[in-house]
């Protein structure tokens, strides 16, 4: 470190903050999470459509769902190797080409290879987006306004998913509407096989678009820049963030964590020091236990879940609405909440209860108490985990990790918490199947149990510090 005596934790004046620079600029990256929120979850209602026009069976409409997750752990690699060599923007820039050209070549290939590959592209937009976005608003935000500004990068995610619904409900029904002027309810399938499916995917370049050009007016961070040395054109960022006596005393505390040796500089060995490897551990567990605590099963196979409730299948899809409207609104209330209640309670709270829920859902399929129970249950895991582990993880991912390595511990994180996504997603069916839904949910409580313990141990809190001065408590 630099000569400046690293323990202690210089005083930060953030009374002038300039709230509608700060906003602006968090709800642009943000953009990411929305994309990120339709791309992942507008393939729920094309399946249908598709799978009837490349004539599928279920191995190759498994793999067509599967090409986006693996785009995600290879968009997460690609930020761990590029994300602190170029910088947050730059890569936030790729995503959105990226999924500018997934949505477009998706909606026109004929190619069920291609159409693979249009697929696979969306996913490293994914992976890119989930990597960079957060990390590029805890670098821009102060100290007390950190958590409830990364949060909006969830809260878009929701608006992206809920969008991706109305938008194939939409077109969905506009298929539908064909049978009022064909002789037979057929030629309506046959409008939503062969355009209906590509219309929901393509109305993501609308978005894409927008956040392709928007992400050109943002700064560069001014971490990163100190990091590469250009402490100038950091300064003057912040100074439109704070000021200027918020401007130099920032850069002061992030030069105290960056040695003159370490700029413009990445060793990749370093995370393999004992102190910063296991703070990488920690983040990958963290992203580990936001997929493990089973909602991403419940949000992939709401429909089996509640038929083996007992509900219609109309039913079942008319609950993706709720789920989706639930989300949003308990990730506003993580908004206000998570830098007043602090990150650590909030993980804490979340794991105890959505584990506790699970146990309860484990108990109610074990006696057939299902209807209206299952509901209700499903219903406070979602609101649970919308305020707590949905939100908190990406505000601890950004945070933990200290500046000169920040990127590459944020890639590998993602990248574990992509694989946990794909491990969950395609074990659930198994489990359901091998064990039971009962068994199935008292594993994922079991695990969270564990979760609990393991984050009371040694998950730090991280309310109201700097970046800087998280760094120094934990790696110095």
């Amino acid at each position: 470190m630099n000569e400046q005596d690293t323990n202690v934790n210089p005083v930060v004046d953030e009374s002038h903050i300039n709230k509608v620079f700060l906003w602006k600029v968090a709800f642009i990256a943000a953009m990411g999470g929305l994309l990120f929120g339709y791309d992942f979850m507008v393939i729920g209602g094309t399946t249908t459509f598709y799978e009837k026009f490349f004539g599928l069976n279920a191995k190759t409409l498994g793999l067509s769902v599967g090409a986006a997750p693996i785009g995600c752990i290879i968009g997460a690699g690609m930020s761990m190797l590029l994300g602190d060599k170029f910088g947050r923007k730059k890569l936030l820039f790729v995503s959105a080409l990226l999924f500018l050209i997934s949505a477009v070549g998706t909606a026109v290939v004929s190619d069920f290879n291609l159409f693979m590959l249009m697929r696979l592209i969306g996913g490293m937009g994914i992976g890119l987006a989930a990597a960079m976005a957060p990390i590029y608003i805890a670098e821009m935000a102060p100290s007390s306004y950190r958590g409830k500004v990364v949060t909006v990068n969830q809260f878009t995610i929701m608006i992206g998913i809920v969008v991706s619904q109305i938008v194939n409900l939409f077109i969905q029904q506009h298929g539908e509407k064909v049978v009022e002027t064909a002789a037979t309810a057929a030629a309506a399938m046959t409008w939503n096989e062969t355009m209906g499916w590509r219309l929901m995917f393509g109305a993501e370049a609308i978005p894409a678009v927008g956040f392709l050009i928007l992400i050109l007016f943002v700064p560069y961070s001014p971490r990163w820049l100190v990091k590469r040395g250009r402490n100038d054109e950091a300064e003057e960022i912040l100074k439109k963030v704070g000021g200027d006596a918020y401007a130099k005393a920032e850069i002061a505390d992030i030069s105290s964590t960056i040695s003159n040796e370490e700029v413009a500089k990445i060793n990749f060995k370093e995370i393999l020091q004992p102190k910063l490897f296991k703070i990488i551990l920690l983040g990958m567990f963290l992203a580990v236990v936001q997929q493990w605590s089973g909602l991403n099963s419940i949000f992939a196979y709401s429909h089996q879940i509640f038929t083996d409730a007992g509900f219609s299948i109309s039913d079942a899809m008319m609950s993706l609405v709720f789920q989706g409207l639930t989300m949003m609104i308990f990730c506003i209330i993580a908004m206000f909440i998570v830098d007043k209640v602090g990150r650590k309670s909030l993980m804490l709270f979340g794991a105890l209860g959505i584990g506790i829920i699970h146990v309860i859902m484990g108990l109610s399929f074990q006696f057939n108490f299902g209807g209206v129970t299952i509901v209700i249950l499903v219903m406070a895991a979602i609101a649970i985990y919308a305020a707590t582990l949905a939100p908190v993880v990406w505000v601890l991912l950004a945070e933990l990790f200290p500046n000169r390595i920040r990127g590459v511990a944020m890639g590998i994180s993602v990248m574990a918490l992509w694989v946990a996504y794909f491990i969950l997603t395609t074990t659930f069916p198994i489990m359901r199947e091998k064990l039971g839904m009962p068994i199935t949910f008292w594993s994922y409580a079991g695990f969270l149990f564990i979760a609990f313990i393991v984050m009371k141990i040694y998950l730090p809190e991280t309310k109201g510090k700097s970046l800087e001065q998280i760094e120094r408590e934990l790696v110095d």
